[in-house]
């Protein structure tokens, strides 16, 4: 199988340069969503984290405030201080020490992690690209800007 042909859009016209910026636009716009995305999961996963914490032997019995949504809390008693269900994805949930419904937050949180850093070097690098074009374009409406002056004083 033969490797993308590189392209220099220096040597691309305008019209051209403007497809590439239309399209190096989009996938910005699309990397910079899933980031939010992710920075979204991984606040997600810190919370569960922080909530299992708060799950201690010194609560059982006493009446706590259960989390049903982000927003809304009912009064319970925590009948099980050892035990915590956690939500595995796709509506599956597994019931779990504490000590392993942290590893399990702890390592989600980690992925999630090294998959912001990836995804941030390629939007650094997307923008430094977007920088470039833009410069070239820039270039290349000055040089046809200078050629129609020259043409229209000859």
């Amino acid at each position: 199988m033969s490797s993308p042909q590189q392209i220099n859009v220096a040597d691309l016209d305008l019209p051209q340069l403007a497809d590439v910026r239309k399209q190096l636009e989009e996938e910005l716009q699309h990397l910079t969503t899933s980031f939010q995305q992710l920075k979204q999961a991984q606040a997600k996963f810190k919370t569960c984290l922080e909530n299992v914490a708060e799950v201690k032997p010194d609560n059982k019995d006493r009446t706590i405030l259960v989390p049903l949504t982000n927003s809304l809390y009912v009064p319970g008693k925590l009948a099980d201080a050892e035990n915590v269900i956690v939500d595995v994805g796709t509506g599956y949930y597994v019931k779990k020490t504490r000590t392993e419904a942290q590893k399990h937050y702890t390592s989600k949180i980690a992925f999630v992690k090294g998959n912001l850093d990836a995804l941030q070097e390629t939007i650094a690098k997307k923008q430094e690209n977007m920088g470039y074009l833009v410069n070239v374009m820039q270039a290349k409406m000055q040089a046809q800007a200078q050629g129609q002056g020259q043409a229209q004083q000859a």
